[in-house]
């Protein structure tokens, strides 16, 4: 998803002691990009993103070496960059699909982070830059992230799903689509993922004005993503929608306490539980929606990435964990 502005000093004060300490210089730093009011138009908005994560940039770990392609999907292409290490066969590749409420975000967005799951896992990674919203409505990035699973298919590696936020509905998406296919994915790793979990309940209510994403915040990017005629219970829209969990790989869903789209992961865990898949759920203690990019500054998150990268080796290698 994206960054909201700051929050009023009241709601502030609710997670002045809930939050990592630490975490609040991320907050503080992100917000300082953003106007007082965020109804900028979509460019803009994209503008200030791309920039905010040009200075949030972590750089290439040494050994890792990056290209930028495309797949063909549809009768358009979609841009990708391919993360491998230098003179090492890979065991795996990872499919990531990055955030930013389906409107904000690409190639360069996230691309520090790909190249580090690339270096702690040793698998190569491949980077969708899947068509946004608005100018796109859904399915156009569903379409495209399942284009680029397809296309890493034929690699003959075994593939691990992998998405933060949107891009995490998009693996879940992904995922369900095509647990039937001839070289399914054998696992899925979702970080913070909006799925589209009962609104009316748990961290929807209990962090509905969580810093850096609210409620507000999910149902504006929902709605800029969807046409008019857009169903609630399309599961390649909503995974959690879908009425069939079975055949689903082994799933690690990582998400934050302090985050109203952690009770979506919970609730996940449980349905693939329910069909007797196998699902991991891990939330995340004291920290906020978008920690990844607080990982080499507040140790929590950066903890928690090495548990992600973790994961997503664990995962690759077909070991249960």
């Amino acid at each position: 998803m994206a960054t909201t502005v700051d929050q009023p000093e009241t709601k502030r004060e609710k997670y002045a002691t809930l939050l990592d300490p630490a975490l609040w210089t991320y907050i503080d730093r992100v917000n300082a990009w953003y106007p007082p009011e965020m109804d900028l138009p979509v460019d803009k908005q994209r503008a200030v993103y791309d920039a905010m994560c040009r200075a949030f940039h972590e750089g290439t770990p040494a050994g890792v070496e990056a290209s930028d392609g495309t797949v063909v999907a549809g009768g358009h292409a979609v841009a990708i960059r391919h993360y491998q290490l230098a003179g090492k066969a890979p065991q795996a590749m990872v499919v990531y699909y990055h955030g930013g409420g389906f409107v904000l975000g690409g190639l360069d967005s996230h691309d520090d982070i790909c190249a580090e799951i690339c270096a702690g896992t040793g698998f190569a990674v491949l980077s969708a830059d899947y068509r946004l919203a608005p100018e796109h409505l859904h399915p156009a990035a569903f379409d495209d992230a399942l284009a680029v699973f397809e296309w890493a298919a034929t690699s003959g590696l075994p593939v691990v799903l992998c998405g933060e936020s949107a891009g995490g509905n998009l693996a879940a998406g992904v995922a369900h689509a095509a647990r039937r296919h001839p070289r399914a994915a054998i696992g899925q790793v979702l970080v913070y993922p909006e799925l589209g979990g009962d609104e009316s309940a748990g961290s929807y209510v209990e962090h509905a004005e969580a810093p850096l994403l609210t409620l507000s915040d999910i149902e504006f990017y929902r709605q800029v993503r969807s046409g008019k005629a857009q169903s609630p219970d399309d599961p390649t829209f909503l995974p959690l929608h879908d009425s069939d969990f079975s055949g689903l790989p082994p799933t690690v869903i990582v998400t934050a306490q302090c985050d109203p789209l952690s009770s979506d992961g919970e609730a996940y865990r449980d349905r693939i539980l329910a069909a007797g898949g196998r699902a991991w759920w891990y939330e995340e203690q004291r920290l906020v929606h978008s920690f990844l990019r607080a990982r080499k500054t507040v140790p929590r998150a950066g903890e928690a990435f090495t548990r992600i990268v973790a994961a997503i080796a664990t995962l690759g290698k077909g070991d249960w964990l």
